[in-house]
């Protein structure tokens, strides 16, 4: 009863997307454009300057590179042996490759390990947050059915401010300059608003989905690596770095989360297969109520 007070929160933001956009029509793009450009730098900005590096840093580093490589590698090569177009296989990439580890992970890890299990998950966010901003941005302007150069691809992620942010935020920790509070108090507002308005855009694209649009067959391989083969790959991992205890089983758990929210809004503004990558999210997430759990007795 306490995880699904814990995962309620997400859905009922969900449902608000959806209703708005039935009752209302809004345009998502413009919506999905604010969030991207204008909120998220904050957001990416309050993470990076926030968050002390320590020692643990060098660990979680190691492990969510590597896991990030192997799903990428195993996504590519499905959607060779599968014959996709590249804008399919970005699609799964961004929904198989990238777990919402921030906003869903972090009070699960909270509730069923205590502080010390935060602070494991609030550092692997970070972490995710930049691959994600960096490897997530390119194949979402990979597939997208503008353009999909290797080139193109490399300048619209050069173009997106959320890399900007992180890295002003790492550089304004490591050199010990101090934001005024009147500053930090506009930063803290516009970065709270971020993920909420991420998944108002998914609830928002989940409302234009009709059953013709969802393509069950890669659909159900995103559900195999999310909830099974990414947390194996996690052991695996873990067992190659002689990473133990609560750290080991964090990120197991962290592995095992359903697809990032921020996966629709980056599919959402390239077009690069919105309606799989928001399908892949919602049914991951639903899934996640009985996975999840089912993980934590795993590791316990």
């Amino acid at each position: 009863m306490e995880f699904i007070i814990i995962v309620l929160p997400a859905f009922l933001i969900f449902v608000i997307g959806y209703i708005g956009q039935k009752k209302l029509t809004i345009d998502r793009k413009s919506v999905s454009t604010t969030a991207l450009y204008l909120m998220s730098p904050f957001l990416a900005f309050r993470t990076f300057y926030t968050n002390d590096l320590t020692y643990d840093y060098l660990h979680i580093i190691m492990f969510c590179v590597t896991l990030c490589v192997a799903l990428l590698l195993l996504t590519l090569l499905i959607g060779r042996v599968k014959k996709l177009q590249q804008s399919m296989i970005s699609a799964m990439i961004l929904s198989g490759v990238f777990m919402n580890s921030g906003n869903y992970g972090v009070p699960i890890i909270l509730f069923a390990f205590g502080s010390v299990g935060f602070d494991y998950a609030v550092i692997m966010m970070v972490i995710q947050s930049l691959l994600m901003n960096t490897i997530g941005l390119y194949y979402a302007a990979r597939g997208s059915k503008e353009t999909n150069s290797i080139k193109e691809s490399l300048k619209k992620v050069a173009k997106m401010p959320v890399i900007y942010g992180a890295a002003s935020g790492l550089i304004f920790q490591l050199s010990g300059l101090k934001i005024p509070s009147f500053f930090m108090q506009s930063i803290d507002l516009i970065a709270n608003a971020a993920i909420p308005t991420v998944m108002l855009v998914l609830g928002m694209q989940l409302a234009t989905l009709s059953r013709k649009d969802v393509k069950l067959g890669e659909i159900s391989s995103i559900i195999i690596i999310r909830a099974v083969i990414s947390p194996v790959f996690a052991y695996l991992i873990i067992m190659m770095f002689s990473i133990e205890g609560l750290l080991a089983k964090t990120l197991i758990v962290l592995a095992a989360m359903p697809t990032a929210a921020n996966t629709t809004m980056y599919a959402l503004q390239y077009n690069t297969e919105p309606d799989f990558v928001s399908s892949s999210t919602l049914i991951t997430t639903l899934l996640s109520i009985v996975t999840v759990p089912i993980m934590l007795m795993l590791v316990s």
